[in-house]
């Protein structure tokens, strides 16, 4: 069989992710027509259909999943292979590991208020679902994320906290209160937990628009509500523990470009998640915990 290219793998990943050809093809910035066609073509090479489609939904099957799996596997050790040798002939970059979406639009602002800051470094944003692996390999520098990831044996700067909401389909008997229970979230039976391990395969449209069709309620932080749209209410979850959003580091990145991002970070999180005058209550001040090692 015939060995899919790089760029095949990447279409095929972000119509799985996206789960719909026009998001999908906007995102990697090209036509629906072409995209449509390189899936057809990949399903045909491997024999295999990838996904079931018609004119409403867009659906992995059950090949289409684990090669997602796989797909996902390759990119990112394609990935962590060129980000290595480029970091050993240009020393002076900032690798940051992210996934799409952390942190409400966090990254982009981080990222271009340093960039502004005399004396920057290069920096290059590699997107993935495992940012502390990353970190760990050496393929990154700094990762930001959200969520409780065991940091052992790496350093980390907590940026804020923001409570936790549940996601809601618009007509749920839930919608309507000005907040909720653990209690009333888990006893629903829409109600799926999202464990930490399966935290790699999730994508947040995907789960998005399975509340808005009324098959799912969860549990998230309350940075993803920008992306929810009409059709889904985020009601806060009184009694939850809030979701940490954290930039964490390996050791051996110079300290003054280390510091110099870090510090920009935590201003521009405290910007965006501090108090104000009408800040909705599930928005939580950032905290003030110095960077230390997760022990």
């Amino acid at each position: 069989m015939e060995r899919p290219e790089t760029r095949e793998l990447e279409y095929f990943v972000a119509v799985a992710e996206e789960l719909h050809f026009g998001r999908a093809a906007e995102r990697l910035g090209i036509t629906q027509p072409p995209l449509s066609r390189a899936i057809g073509r990949l399903e045909r090479r491997m024999g295999v259909q990838l996904f079931t489609r018609n004119s409403r939904r867009v659906v992995l099957t059950s090949a289409g999943a684990d090669f997602l799996v796989e797909s996902r596997k390759a990119l990112t050790a394609l990935d962590i292979a060129v980000s290595r040798v480029r970091h050993n002939v240009r020393p002076h970059r900032l690798v940051v590991a992210a996934r799409q979406g952390t942190g409400s639009g966090l990254l982009a602002k981080v990222v271009r208020a340093y960039r502004r800051r005399p004396g920057a470094a290069e920096v290059e944003v590699l997107f993935t679902r495992d940012q502390v692996g990353l970190v760990r390999n050496g393929a990154a520098d700094i990762a930001l994320m959200c969520g409780h990831v065991p940091l052992g044996g790496l350093e980390f700067s907590e940026l804020a906290e923001v409570q936790t909401v549940a996601l809601l389909p618009l007509d749920h008997s839930l919608a309507m209160k000005p907040t909720v229970s653990v209690a009333d979230v888990v006893q629903d039976e829409l109600f799926r937990p999202l464990w930490p391990e399966q935290a790699p395969e999730i994508v947040l449209d995907e789960i998005i628009e399975k509340v808005a069709i009324g098959e799912l309620i969860v549990t998230v932080g309350a940075s993803a509500t920008d992306r929810i749209g009409s059709a889904v209410v985020a009601v806060p979850v009184v009694d939850a523990p809030p979701t940490r959003v954290v930039l964490t580091w390996r050791q051996g990145i110079p300290a003054g470009t280390r510091d110099a991002f870090v510090r920009t970070a935590e201003g521009v999180a405290a910007g965006m998640w501090a108090p104000q005058p009408k800040t909705p209550s599930w928005v939580a001040p950032p905290s003030t915990t110095n960077s230390k090692p997760v022990m």
